[in-house]
């Protein structure tokens, strides 16, 4: 056979001198560019299918130096961007980030474990466990919430999927109860509940959402679930569960946590709360009342991801009582029986969620409340509400412009009194500086803006500067 010609090969992506180097330069690049965040606009201007053009037609046949891989960073990447990290970020919510957890993410993809059962990381499982059972003290949440007692809490990479999962256990719990099939079982929400409850009523197979009416603080109405509740079953339906918001996406609005939960209680239902952004704030005292009665709970998310400097994947579920979760979501083949787990002593996580495969999420979660401590934390977001009070309070005294909601938390939602296209106007006024980045959203048929800060390299200064360039545009 005729010999192969000679290859030329390039870097071998296995060295782990280079990677060393190349890790240094990287944290240099990652250094730079948050620090230099500010002078650039939070979002790019490019134009659709613009950043494909940048890149090759066919993958590479041979290895590519790193240094050519990092410069395509400020070659084809940040030019596409939008910077959720600029300190102008005040849409949707903020994607929470900070030099601790970055490092607790690059050591998580380091060790590259997957702690899908105890017995394949004991440590990721039980660092997991005591970090959660840390924040039930910390956000001061029921102590049965606790993997030393009845409950416990897991890590999901969103609320979303925490939703998702606890939609899936009250379904088959109300099957258990009812013997009733999905289809002819309802959920309940207020209508200004996140997209991701009628999204995960249809994953679990529902046959009804009721999206119920609210009040003038765009919380939902008690009279208004106890009624759809009895119509339903007059109907022949089957309530299964009702999802209540602390601090509704659009307008941070607050449902009534104890009311709902009674209810809930007395007709039968699983309670799922969803605290995604807010939740974070329990850290402080001073915001729990809006969270009253989470003795009557049966599942509760928040994201560390966006108010507790943590990076994006890192969503907390706590369920009262794990045992209906395990049971629901239990399935044991054969290749996944070890002792630890048939002696009942060990958590396996993959029976908390419903995927198998999880990186090591709480590694950087531990090493922020290690590198914060819980009074740095609660010193950003009590600086970040404060902050926006004094821009609801600018905001009321405006003669152009009102609050349509009251400020819980930290975001500010407000409208041009002059109209929707008055308040779309100012929103692209006060974008196109560059600077800022705002969105807008629509409640009962009305247009208006949204200031929601979380950011962690937010300053007063650059909440001063927005102010300045609304108010010269209002």
């Amino acid at each position: 056979m005729p010999s192969s010609p000679d290859v030329a090969l390039g870097p071998d992506p296995l060295d782990l001198e280079a990677f060393r180097k190349n890790g240094h330069a990287l944290i240099d690049w990652i250094a730079e560019y948050l620090g230099d965040l500010e002078k650039g606009p939070v979002c790019e201007t490019v134009e659709p299918g613009s950043v494909r053009a940048l890149l090759p037609e066919f993958a590479p046949e041979q290895p590519e130096p790193f240094e050519a891989v990092l410069a395509d960073l400020d070659r084809v990447v940040v030019p596409g961007l939008t910077h959720w990290q600029h300190p102008g970020w005040f849409a949707y919510f903020a994607a929470g980030s900070s030099p601790a957890a970055i490092l607790g993410e690059l050591a998580a993809a380091g060790l590259g474990v997957v702690p899908m059962l105890w017995s394949t990381s004991p440590a990721a499982t039980e660092i997991e466990a005591h970090v959660l059972d840390w924040l039930v003290d910390l956000l001061g949440v029921p102590q049965d919430w606790k993997t030393t007692a009845r409950g416990g809490g897991v890590l999901q990479s969103g609320a979303s999927l925490s939703t998702h999962a606890a939609m899936v256990v009250a379904r088959e719990e109300c099957r258990k109860r009812s013997g009733a099939g999905a289809e002819t079982m309802v959920v309940y929400a207020s209508r200004e509940a996140h997209s991701s409850v009628e999204k995960g009523a249809r994953v679990a197979g529902f046959g009804r959402i009721r999206l119920l009416e609210t009040d003038e603080a765009f919380a939902v109405r008690p009279e208004a679930l106890s009624a759809a509740i009895d119509a339903d079953r007059r109907a022949g339906l089957v309530p299964a569960l009702v999802c209540s918001t602390v601090g509704t996406t659009g307008t941070n609005a607050v449902d009534p946590v104890r009311r709902i939960g009674e209810i809930a209680r007395a007709a039968g239902l699983w309670h799922h709360v969803d605290a995604a952004y807010a939740g974070s704030a329990m850290i402080c005292d001073e915001f729990r009342r809006h969270q009253d009665g989470l003795e009557l709970v049966d599942s509760y998310t928040f994201n560390p991801h966006k108010w507790l400097a943590t990076t994006i994947g890192c969503s907390v579920m706590w369920v009262a009582d794990r045992r209906p979760l395990i049971e629901a979501l239990t399935v044991l083949p054969p290749y996944l029986r070890n002792a630890a787990s048939d002696s009942g002593a060990v958590i396996d996580y993959r029976d908390w969620h419903l995927s198998l495969g999880r990186p090591f999420r709480a590694l950087k979660l531990w090493w922020v409340l290690r590198c914060f401590g819980a009074e740095g934390l609660r010193s950003m977001i009590r600086s970040h509400v404060t902050w926006a009070r004094w821009l609801a309070e600018r905001i009321d005294h405006h003669p152009r412009l009102e609050r349509i909601a009251p400020t819980p938390f930290a975001l500010v939602a407000f409208a041009d009194r002059r109209g929707d296209q008055a308040t779309d106007a100012l929103v692209a006024k006060v974008n196109s500086v560059g600077r800022f980045y705002l969105t807008t959203s629509e409640v009962h048929g009305r247009r208006f803006a949204r200031i929601a800060l979380g950011n962690t390299r937010t300053t007063r200064a650059h909440v001063d500067d927005l102010w300045d360039t609304i108010e010269s545009n209002a």
